[in-house]
Order: structure tokens, then C-alpha cells, then sequence
């Protein structure tokens, strides 16, 4: 593995370009029409645009991403997250071209992309799963059936699902029956499968995930915990690592069931596993993210294990190079997710020309982004514009560099989230860690 195709762009194209340069690879950049003046495309080796703006005609053209990949020599193709980055379809061409997909085989994420296919796979591991369906619901009689029997509150999700997107929550049988129209009908539109599933939901839990990681030979380690309660409409916009809230108990625990499932799927590669767990520390299971993740630096400047280099190690077919002994927890870290949104115009998207861009830095700070001033922030995409990540001994010392480093941070020309990140900060409940999945709507008034 030589030359390594991108499929994907703003800030993970970015880092995964410093990656490869890093450790000796050749990265080729496939971009859209719309990312012509971007970063990544200045920064990599080589760049070769695949299609128009839209993600239709481009990061989700699997034929031109093929094309681009055998006209640049490429022996290899990073996804990335989103857009085919959980793609078995994907997957399984690159594979058919002998081309190596950097990320878990098509047959292993087959059995953890669909939920309902990953909560059968969990309960088979003897990981708890929330109480729900078995495999999607086919009709609304089953729908009214096993609401009876679950009880409320409940929440539909898409089997296809993902990104906060295509859920539901539902409070009563006089909102069952729309409620499964309308997500259905989103569930198609967003994912092209409209398939659904239907859980009980857990009332103020808090969103735990595993980074695990498995190479060939069956080796399979855990990177240990990410707190990802800090959430709007189910999208994550805080991360932190370690968790104030896991006790080792705990802790060792989540890791024993991520590694179960892993090993389950046989799966090959880095994950993540995803975890409600309620405030007496009793945990289900939600779902495996099958790719890197966003919030990926706060375990790499925990752990000081670099996750996409171990990711490239893990596709040339190499052992991961240490044991589960060897990794250890030092320090907190703590991500921003800096988006290109108004808060005050409940999170509107901002696009727009950034006329001024400087990013924060000092002691304990790492920003991931690829902005610049005069970037032209386009519409056609997410809307997440930097990734602020801050390092310090202890939680109260990471907290407090993070407002240092947001109090410098300059985006000028657009809106951004920056404000609504700091009122985080400050918040008295967050501070001492007191926080759940809805913290921001109960404890911040922000719907």
C-alpha cells in the first residue's frame, strides 16, 4: 500500500492527509466542483476532482470515486466518515477492483450497519440491547402490538440510520401512527431505506461510546471511553475522554462488550461502539459505527495512540503493534464541535465567505480544520467547519484551556457555534459533570 486515495473532504480529509505524509504514503484527493479552492485539495499530493457539488454526483459516486482511484494509481482508498464511509456496497467493489477499502470488511459491516441486524448480533454476543423490536416492524399492527408491550415512552428509529437522523420519540398511541408515516417517509428520502425499528426510550441516559480496534490475527483492544451526552436533536456537539460519570468497574465492562461484538462480526479494522447507560450504570447497547469517528482526538490525546495511523497499519494487513496492557488514560481532553450554524436562528446553516479565520492554539490545543480566511463555505454539505480539542492533566484544567482557546478563536463573516460552546462551559451541571443526553435542552432552554 503505496498511494492512498481520499474519498471525502473538509476537516478528516485534512487529517488524514498529514497521516499519510507522515508516515511515508502518497495521498491522492478526490473532490467535488464546489471543493475546488479547499484546503485538503492544496495540501495533498495529488487531487482529482470527481463530479459536481452535489454529494449525489460525487463523494457518493462509487463508479467515479473507482474511475479516479485506477487513473491516479492508487492502491487504496480511505472513506473517511460519511458519506460511503459505512458503505458494504463500497466496500465490496473496491474489494472486487483489488483495491483496499481502509475499514471494516463489507460482510462484517453488513451485520453492524443495520441496527436491527446489530442489536441481533449484540444480543447473540450477550450484550444488553434496549428493549425493542426484533428486526425492523413490517406493519402498524405490529407497530400498536409491541408498543403495548414495551410501553412508553418510545422511539422509532431507521434501520438505515445515522448522524442523530431519521428518529423519533413518541409519547402516546395518538402519535404512533403518524409519527411511523412521517419517519418512514424520512427514512427513505434520507437513507433510501425505509425500514424502521421501534425501541423504549431511556429517559436522560448518558451517551458512552467505546473506541475498540481488531486487526486479522483476531487481536482486538479497546481504546477505552468518549462522553458524548453533550447532544442537539441526537447530533453530538461535545465529546470528552474520559468520562467523569464511568467507573473503572463500568468502564471495563463497556470494553468487554464492544470487544464481544467485534469479535462476533469478526471484524477487522477501528470502531466504535455506542452505548446508553443509565445514571444506576446499567448500559444497552445502541450500535456500532463502523469508520473513524469525529471526536477521534480526544482518545488520540488520551491514549496517545494516532487512530489513523493505526487504521493504515490495521489495512496493510499488520498486527496491531501493542496490547490491551499498554494502553492507558492520562490526562482529559475535551472537543468542540465548531459548526457553521446560528444558534439563535435555532441552529440555521450559515454559508458563506469567511473573511477572517484564526484558529486557536497554546499550550494544550489542537484545532483540526480546514478553514482559511477567504474560504468559501458552501451549502452542499455539513455544516462542521473545525473540531477545537483541548488537552490538560485534569477535567477542571481542560475545561477552562478550552474557554482560553474559544475566547481566541476568530470566524469572521459567518455564524457560528462558538457563543453556544461557551455557554456550555460555564454551565454549573456541566462543570461538575451532572449532564445526560438532553442537558441542552433542560439545562440551556435550546430546543
Amino acid at each position: 500500500m503505496k498511494r492512498v486515495l481520499i474519498a471525502n473532504r473538509g476537516e478528516i480529509a485534512l487529517r488524514i492527509i498529514r497521516a499519510l505524509r507522515e508516515y511515508g504514503y502518497f495521498s491522492v484527493l478526490a473532490y467535488s466542483e464546489a471543493d475546488r479552492d479547499s484546503l485538503p485539495v492544496k495540501l495533498s499530493d495529488a487531487a482529482i476532482c470527481i463530479g459536481p457539488a452535489s454529494a449525489r454526483g460525487s463523494y457518493l459516486n462509487i463508479p467515479a470515486i473507482i474511475s479516479a482511484v485506477e487513473i491516479t494509481g492508487c492502491d487504496a482508498v480511505h472513506p473517511g466518515y460519511g458519506f460511503l464511509a459505512e458503505s458494504p456496497q463500497f466496500a465490496r467493489v473496491c474489494m472486487d477492483a483489488g483495491i483496499i477499502f481502509i475499514g471494516p470488511s463489507p460482510e462484517a459491516m453488513e451485520k453492524v450497519g443495520d441496527k436491527s441486524v446489530a442489536r441481533a448480533v449484540a444480543k447473540s454476543a450477550g450484550v444488553p440491547v434496549v428493549p425493542g423490536s426484533n428486526g425492523f416492524v413490517s406493519s402498524k399492527d405490529e407497530l400498536f402490538k409491541l408498543a403495548k408491550e414495551i410501553s412508553f415512552p418510545l422511539i422509532l428509529k431507521a434501520a438505515a440510520g445515522g448522524g442523530g437522523k431519521g428518529m423519533r420519540i413518541v409519547q402516546s398511541f395518538s402519535e404512533l401512527e403518524n409519527s411511523f408515516d412521517t419517519a418512514s417517509n424520512e427514512a427513505k428520502t434520507a437513507f433510501g431505506n425505509s425500514k424502521l425499528y421501534l425501541e423504549k426510550y431511556v429517559s436522560e441516559p448518558r451517551h458512552i461510546e467505546i473506541q475498540f480496534a481488531r486487526d486479522k490475527f483476531g487481536n482486538c483492544v479497546s481504546l477505552f471511553e468518549r462522553e458524548c451526552s453533550i447532544q442537539r436533536k441526537h447530533q453530538k456537539l461535545l465529546e470528552e475522554s474520559p468520562s467523569s460519570f464511568v467507573s473503572p468497574k463500568l468502564r471495563k465492562e463497556l470494553s468487554e462488550a464492544a470487544l464481544a461484538i467485534a469479535n462476533q462480526v469478526d471484524y477487522v479494522g477501528i470502531g466504535t461502539a455506542e452505548f446508553l447507560v443509565t445514571q444506576e450504570e446499567k448500559f444497552y447497547f445502541i450500535e456500532i459505527n463502523a469508520r473513524i469517528q469525529v471526536e477521534h482526538p480526544v482518545t488520540e490525546m488520551v491514549t496517545g495512540i494516532d487512530l489513523v495511523e493505526l487504521q493504515l497499519i490495521i489495512a496493510e494487513g499488520k498486527p496491531i503493534p501493542f496490547s490491551q496492557d499498554d494502553v492507558k488514560i492520562t490526562g482529559h481532553a475535551i472537543e468542540c464541535r465548531i459548526n457553521a450554524e446560528d444558534p439563535r436562528n435555532n441552529f440555521c446553516p450559515s454559508p458563506g465567505k469567511v473573511t477572517q479565520f484564526i484558529p486557536p492554539c497554546g499550550p494544550g490545543i489542537r484545532c483540526d480544520s480546514h478553514l482559511y480566511s477567504g474560504f468559501e463555505i458552501v451549502p452542499y454539505y455539513d455544516s462542521l467547519i473545525a473540531k477545537v480539542i483541548s488537552y490538560a492533566p485534569n477535567r477542571e484544567r481542560a475545561i477552562n484551556r478550552m474557554q482560553r482557546a474559544l475566547y481566541e478563536m476568530t470566524v469572521e463573516g459567518i455564524s457560528t457555534t462558538i457563543d453556544f460552546h461557551m455557554e456550555v462551559l460555564k454551565n454549573a451541571f456541566f462543570r461538575k459533570g451532572d449532564y445526560y443526553t438532553n442537558f441542552v435542552q433542560r439545562r440551556m432552554g435550546i430546543k
